[in-house]
């Protein structure tokens, strides 16, 4: 399996924080040289491991801010 390559390029925020430290974050992270997406994935507190996470593009996220500022949180 080829290795991955990432590289945040801007912290955006800490969502949460697990019990062993772990947080899930929102970054722009740029994957195997690529332009940056937004990305929301748990995180070692090294940031050398990774969970599973979802990234969108700066369009998705736009479309995800506007039904976040119309729901009732």
């Amino acid at each position: 399996m080829a290795e991955l390559k990432y590289e945040i390029t801007e912290k955006l925020g800490v969502l949460g924080e697990s019990a062993n430290g772990w947080t899930k974050e929102l970054n722009l992270v740029s994957w195997n040289d690529r332009e940056p997406v937004y990305d929301i994935r748990t995180w070692s507190p090294d940031h050398e491991r990774m969970g599973k996470g979802v990234t969108l593009a700066p369009d998705e996220m736009k479309t995800l801010k506007d039904l976040l500022e119309k729901s009732e949180l």
